[in-house]
């Protein structure tokens, strides 16, 4: 009887550790299989899941490497394409980055209700730049809407690069080019804004002010640079009529909103608005520049602020432009809002004729 019940015993012992038993009768008792039972369902889960996730790598893995080919391909075959398909792949991703920064932005506005003149430099650029690329960019996208539409559009990206694509879907080559075209555009309304203010300044009743201007205006016509404190000199006079933003002519306004590639084609009452949104959002920015300090921007950062203010610095050093960059914030720095005007009007008398001409400060 001792002996039959230790072989039992011994037997039971061994199902247990081998984990082969199912749930049977097994000589009159029941024999369980509890551990293999009781593990199974997290066995199954990790097992799924770690399949899944091992699938999902392989399939990452090819997409890299029929990408890679790809791009090998047209890079060896097809290098003018190549360029600009690497050009869109980047451009998205760029843009991309910019619309998650936007919503930070905004978000941060939003939650902490800071408002825009309150912004660090970089995010009010940054706003003011990604605002004006949308508005290019909707009709593009209007235009691509109905089926079979994206072909045409493509075509009309690839012939039109200039009037359709924005920034971030241009060549290296591309950017120098369109923005040397642009700033050409702006230059052929220099001279009309000097006609425009030496005309207005007939209008002014202080001679002495009256002669100012008019020294000022012929000194920039002669192919001079003038100082800023000869600019600043006459800040008083575009406060009020002939020069403030709402009192100024049509043609002037006109001229002045070619100079911020605004369009001309308006009534003066709406430009007039466009103006003096556009002069209180650079004066903000400059206010924000002068806090971060021009020597912390990049040489792109430089280069992009210099042209939001009339000055093409692609032809200019790094010192250079660096240079005129202070000069613009020493006349923005002393500034009123109610001065603006002055601001638009020094896209013309601070870069017509720099560095040509030596300039003092």
């Amino acid at each position: 009887m001792a002996l039959s019940c230790s072989r039992l015993c011994s037997r039971l012992s061994l199902t247990r550790l081998s984990g082969l038993s199912t749930s049977r009768i097994t000589n009159g008792f029941y024999v369980q299989d509890v551990s293999c039972q009781s593990r199974l369902p997290l066995c199954r889960h990790y097992t799924s899941s770690k399949v899944r996730r091992g699938i999902g790598r392989y399939v990452s893995s090819r997409l890299q490497w029929a990408n890679a080919k790809y791009e090998g391909f047209l890079k060896g075959d097809f290098p003018r394409f190549f360029l600009l398909y690497h050009t869109f792949v980047e451009g998205f991703k760029v843009l991309f980055q910019d619309a998650r920064d936007v919503k930070r932005i905004k978000t941060k506005m939003l939650v902490n209700g800071v408002k825009f003149h309150n912004l660090q430099y970089r995010e009010m650029e940054k706003l003011r730049q990604f605002r004006r690329d949308l508005i290019k960019a909707i009709p593009l996208v209007v235009i691509s809407i109905p089926p079979f539409a994206n072909y045409l559009v493509f075509l009309l990206m690839y012939f039109f690069p200039r009037q359709l694509l924005i920034p971030h879907f241009w060549t290296p080559r591309q950017q120098l080019e369109f923005r040397r075209l642009y700033h050409s555009y702006r230059t052929q309304h220099h001279q009309p804004v000097l006609r425009e203010l030496e005309y207005a300044s007939h209008q002014i009743k202080n001679s002495h002010l009256q002669g100012l201007l008019k020294n000022l205006c012929t000194k920039v016509q002669s192919g001079g640079n003038p100082k800023v404190s000869e600019v600043l000199a006459v800040k008083s006079l575009f406060s009020g009529a002939p020069l403030a933003i709402n009192t100024m002519s049509n043609n002037q306004m006109r001229h002045i909103s070619a100079l911020l590639f605004l369009t001309p084609r308006l009534p003066g009452f709406l430009i007039g608005r466009r103006l003096n949104s556009h002069a209180l959002e650079l004066f903000q920015l400059d206010r924000a520049l002068s806090r971060l300090g021009p020597h912390q921007l990049s040489e792109s950062e430089l280069r992009q602020a210099c042209y939001v203010r009339g000055m093409n610095a692609d032809s200019l050093g790094t010192n250079q432009s660096r240079e005129w960059l202070s000069q613009w914030l020493q006349v923005s720095s002393a500034l009123k809002e109610s001065e603006v005007s002055l601001l638009l009007h020094c896209i013309v008398l601070l870069s017509a004729n720099y560095p040509s001409a030596p300039s003092h400060r």
